[in-house]
């Protein structure tokens, strides 16, 4: 199965539910999200996120960040198990249409609309309750933070407003900067 890749991401969520539905839309992913880069053209992350596979090293760095954070307390102690879940899982599927339904040569600036009703599209496929699927929706089509415009400058998405959306912003937005040197071996992040 294709969400194999993310299974130590995976295993961060402690809902099963949860974790099995994150499983299936992994699997319903187009394929290129496991082979592209993080950034089209190169200029936007860090050399770790770059050539194929990059994209999923990129999400496991905004998770294993998220994990990290939450798992303080002076940090997660103001989530629920059920938000961290839920916030993890956002993560793990944030970039997960970044070129489109169909693999575009560049990012599509709208990709966290699409990849919200794609994931509420398939939701008789998985259990995750509305109140998840509002928190799960709100999260990933802010993640983008202040960089919600158009390629034409229009403001075509929200910016993070709740913690939650904060919380998922910052993990992806320190996930794409260049100045991070995360080494990977066997595409699992390196504890050395």
């Amino acid at each position: 199965m294709k969400h194999e890749v993310l299974n130590r991401e995976l295993n961060y969520i402690k809902d099963e539910r949860i974790r099995k539905s994150c499983e299936t839309i992994l699997d319903l992913l187009p394929d290129y999200f496991y082979e592209i880069p993080a950034s089209s053209t190169g200029k936007y992350h860090p050399d770790f996120s770059l050539g194929d596979g990059g994209l999923v090293r990129h999400v496991k760095v905004a998770v294993r960040l998220a994990k990290e954070l939450l798992d303080n307390p002076c940090i997660g102690d103001k989530y629920t198990n059920n938000e961290k879940d839920i916030m993890i899982f956002t993560l793990i599927l944030h970039d997960g249409l970044k070129s489109g339904l169909t693999h575009e040569k560049y990012t599509r600036a709208d990709h966290p609309t699409l990849i919200k009703n794609f994931v509420n599209d398939n939701k008789d496929k998985i259990n995750l309750t509305e109140e998840e699927l509002d928190l799960f929706s709100h999260a990933v089509e802010s993640h983008m933070g202040y960089w919600n415009t158009d390629y034409d400058g229009n403001e075509i998405l929200p910016r993070p407003k709740t913690k939650y959306e904060k919380f998922v912003h910052m993990c992806d937005f320190l996930s794409s900067k260049k100045f991070l040197d995360v080494k990977f071996s066997n595409n699992e992040i390196s504890e050395r």
